[in-house]
């Protein structure tokens, strides 16, 4: 009852910042929308046999030369630049989702160690953060990144860049998790309710699992929205200089990085649909991450 209750407060104070609900819907939509798009995209983009070159390069069908098959125009296969931009907003969404959640299952795990355990176990896991904090996050899944693709055959290295992005992406952004969760646990540590689970004879995997994580998981909410938009921009980066999703399974920064080369030939919409998608994702996450922050974090209350 108590988080109907709370959901229905949060929903009542997204209702009074026409801002943050629009934001909230519009992010909405595009999940919706990436989540259908087997069902509502016009054509698969993967099927090689349903593309006529014959259609190629055709602008939006409210331009002169538009066809009213391809409301957004196509690319240079003659692809229907709609269905490619919801399937490419699948991919970017999924790999996003996925490196978060990587990120928040490592910097979870290593921050309850390092906050309950301190010791030695707290000072090997802050350095090895400390470290990884030198590195800049694009250029640590870079690198990440390339290991894994030396590891693989070449023949398998497309079949795994979905696999290799989120992995080189949840791996670069953990620490953040950590530090967090740890400065959380060990501020829950030394509250009364903690002491007497102690006093009553309960077990530490008990006390950590069942009393400390729960009362420490806002701020990695807060947190992980917020990382979303991080992980969507550094994929479609990634893709946009090569190092990312493949052509075969098109992400809105591979749709971008193909658009780029028929800008200055005034096919502009091949690169500013895909754009405008990443931009509005990005941002509307970003709003929502904030207001999340501003509702969950007692500081700013």
């Amino acid at each position: 009852m108590s988080s109907m209750t709370g959901m229905r407060d949060h929903v009542t104070a997204m209702a009074t910042q026409p801002a943050v609900l629009g934001a909230a819907a519009i992010l909405l939509a595009l999940v919706v929308v990436a989540a259908a798009a087997p069902w509502f995209a016009p054509s698969d983009p993967s099927d090689l046999a349903s593309l006529d070159l014959f259609d190629s390069h055709l602008p939006p069908s409210w331009l002169n030369g538009g066809d009213a098959r391809y409301l957004l125009g196509t690319d240079s296969q003659g692809a229907d630049l709609l269905s490619l931009l919801m399937y490419g907003l699948r991919t970017s969404l999924t790999v996003g989702l996925l490196a978060v959640a990587l990120s928040v299952t490592i910097g979870l795990l290593l921050g309850l160690i390092a906050g309950y355990a301190r010791g030695w176990a707290d000072t090997l896991i802050m350095r090895a953060a400390d470290i990884q904090f030198t590195f800049p996050a694009m250029l640590l899944a870079l690198l990440i990144g390339g290991l894994a693709r030396s590891m693989l055959p070449v023949n398998q290295q497309e079949e795994a860049a979905f696999f290799i992005v989120v992995l080189a992406l949840g791996i670069s952004h953990w620490p953040h998790f950590a530090r967090l969760v740890r400065a959380a646990v060990i501020s829950e540590a030394g509250k009364n309710y903690v002491m007497a689970s102690r006093l009553s004879g309960r077990g530490h995997a008990g006390i950590l699992f069942r009393h400390i994580m729960p009362n420490s998981l806002n701020p990695v909410f807060v947190l992980a929205t917020m990382d979303i938009a991080f992980a969507i921009m550094t994929e479609a980066t990634l893709s946009f200089l090569g190092f990312g999703m493949p052509a075969s399974q098109p992400s809105l920064g591979t749709l971008i990085r193909v658009g780029y080369g028929y800008l200055f030939s005034g096919e502009w919409w091949i690169v500013a649909f895909p754009s405008l998608v990443l931009v509005t994702l990005v941002v509307s996450v970003n709003v929502v991450g904030d207001w999340l922050r501003d509702r969950l974090d007692p500081k700013l209350r």
